[in-house]
């Protein structure tokens, strides 16, 4: 099925373009005289994104904290650590 589609398309379609979105979970590239205008995404999807996202940026600054730290831990000291926090 189509995934870029002229804007006109959600006036003109959207009880297909919401199918669409909900069954593949991709979104639709909607376009404006020929040129990109906006997405159309399911709430889940968006929602897995935004989720994607956040892990992604946290992943990124305990990376930046771990390259300006000196302090380092093994791998057994995390896990202990872990464990001890979900035990409480």
């Amino acid at each position: 099925m189509e995934k870029i589609r002229p804007v006109s398309d959600l006036r003109n379609h959207f009880a297909e373009i919401s199918r669409q979105v909900h069954e593949t979970n991709e979104p639709v590239f909607l376009t404006k005289n020929g040129f990109g205008d906006m997405v159309v995404l399911s709430m889940e999807a968006y929602e897995e994104m935004q989720f994607q996202s956040e892990v992604y940026f946290k992943l990124k600054e305990a990376e930046r904290q771990a390259e300006s730290s000196m302090k380092t831990f093994s791998s057994k000291e995390v896990l202990r650590d872990l464990k001890n926090l979900l035990d409480q």
